[in-house]
């Protein structure tokens, strides 16, 4: 099938959101004959799309493939600046080189490098992130915020609520957050995220933000090492998921969190963070690169710095660590 008309034919299903439209109606909107509607029609379906067909009603669209690509996130997008630009590969090394690149070429805010595969994603402190075909959202979203430099690690805690809060939109699950960006689901990692800066000591240029999201994996698909601590939305509820949605629906509520966050600050996101952090008020190490840290969580500062007090009732802030719960 021809993209355009393809694009076309799926943007009229989606507008018709879920209602039959006739041969004619899909004819007279993709501008083809009634006889290739039908050849179009038998084309998705062997792309996977599972289409019913009733006489004197026409077709409607009751379940999509489970793919990434461009026209599948622009399809149903309702944001205004997220996502209206996307870089789509089916395979990259990692979505955030590509990102730091299109950002240095100056690609307007809000472009988004979404692949199927990543062969050398990345995580924090360069550790690797298990990025394999047909499961997870491997994303960076570029934005270019007239912020203090200081500020940027704000934009991770801000990215991790807008994630938790679109899975609880779509899915029956309450993913938690551990400081600074992991989000949880019973105590293993579902999601990971990796802000990356271009700026200079007083400005910024752009801010990458990467965001790995293990959606429909088994058990069986992670390497032996991360079965115990790494998990799926799959796993948790039983059912696979449209990764296309789900990231119209990060993109939807990253963008209302950023504007939030662009006109009053950090403080309505922090209270938003806090109220998802699994490592508040809980006795935790914090494993820096200056040494350990032992105490309980009682926050996080305006600065997005998680704050410990120790058994000596000292306040440390810590900036960069790994957490561990006792």
């Amino acid at each position: 099938m021809q993209t355009g008309l393809r694009t076309k034919l799926l943007k009229a299903f989606s507008t018709a959101d879920g209602e039959f439209l006739s041969g004619q109606k899909i004819s007279e909107t993709i501008g083809c004959s009634r006889t290739a509607v039908w050849k179009h029609i038998e084309e998705l379906r062997k792309e996977g799309y599972e289409l019913e067909a009733v006489r004197r009603l026409g077709y409607r669209i009751k379940k999509k493939p489970d793919k990434i690509s461009s026209n599948e996130i622009h399809l149903g997008l309702k944001t205004q600046m997220m996502g209206r630009t996307i870089h789509f590969e089916e395979t990259v090394t990692s979505t955030q080189k590509i990102a730091q690149s299109l950002a240095n070429d100056g690609v307007q805010e809000g472009t988004i490098v979404v692949a199927d595969q990543q062969t050398n994603g990345r995580g924090r402190m360069s550790r690797a992130w298990y990025s394999p075909s047909g499961t997870g959202i491997w994303m960076s979203m570029i934005i270019r915020p007239n912020i203090p430099v200081n500020t940027t690690p704000q934009l991770t805690l801000l990215t991790a609520v807008a994630i938790v809060q679109a899975i609880e939109e779509l899915t029956p699950l309450k993913p938690d957050i551990k400081w600074p960006n992991d989000i949880m689901i019973n105590g293993k990692k579902v999601v990971g995220i990796l802000t990356e800066l271009q700026a200079e000591a007083d400005q910024v240029h752009s801010v990458i933000i990467g965001t790995g999201i293990n959606v429909n994996q088994k058990i069986e698909d992670f390497p032996e090492d991360l079965q115990n601590i790494a998990t799926s939305i799959l796993i948790e509820t039983g059912t696979s998921w449209e990764r296309a949605q789900l990231i119209q629906t990060i993109l939807l509520r990253f963008e209302s969190l950023y504007s939030l966050f662009l006109s009053k600050g950090f403080k309505p996101i922090k209270l938003l963070w806090e109220s998802y952090a699994i490592s508040l008020n809980k006795v935790l190490i914090a494993r820096t690169l200056k040494g350990t840290v032992e105490g309980i969580a009682i926050g996080i500062d305006d600065d997005g710095a998680l704050l410990i007090e120790t058994c000596e009732k000292k306040i440390e802030k810590i900036y960069s660590a790994d957490i561990e719960l006792k």
